[in-house]
């Protein structure tokens, strides 16, 4: 009775040590690391438009590629892609902007984020992502649409 049960022990806790998930400050340090080589905007070719292309807030709008219509010259892509499943988990977010005329893509722009790991309570999962959004600094759209007649 005492080998079954010590055996049932060790293979308990050997699948929980095989089974258990990164904590969340190690996902936030790989998301650090990660962002560090390829977070970011990253433009491909930039392209003048028209000033009445813009908004009163100087923004370009560009659809997704799932509500653009045929005539729309410039659409958007998004991809997900979960890096860690689970609680916590840690996700890429790639947004790629597409002419349609070629399927060329004029840039990227590449997140990576972490969500949960905490303690379970009523509160909402805390998260962590890089590089920081700032209302400062630049969007994918703003960098790679330049107001301006082209030459």
């Amino acid at each position: 009775m005492k080998a079954k049960t010590l055996f049932a022990t060790s293979a308990f806790l050997t699948l929980v040590a095989c089974s258990s998930t990164p904590s969340k400050s190690e996902l936030d340090a790989e998301v650090r690391r990660l962002c560090a080589i390829d977070g970011g905007i990253k433009v491909y070719e930039t392209v003048r438009l028209p000033a009445e292309r813009f908004d009163k807030y100087g923004n370009v709008r560009i659809p997704s590629k799932a509500t653009a219509k045929p005539t729309d010259e410039y659409f958007y892509d998004s991809e997900d892609i979960y890096l860690v499943s689970g609680d916590p988990h840690m996700i890429k977010m790639i947004t790629k902007m597409i002419r349609r005329s070629d399927g060329k893509r004029m840039g990227d722009a590449i997140r990576y984020g972490r969500g949960g790991g905490d303690i379970p309570g009523p509160w909402y999962p805390s998260s962590f992502t890089c590089p920081e959004i700032s209302k400062d600094a630049p969007s994918l759209e703003s960098s790679i649409f330049i107001k301006g007649e082209e030459k």
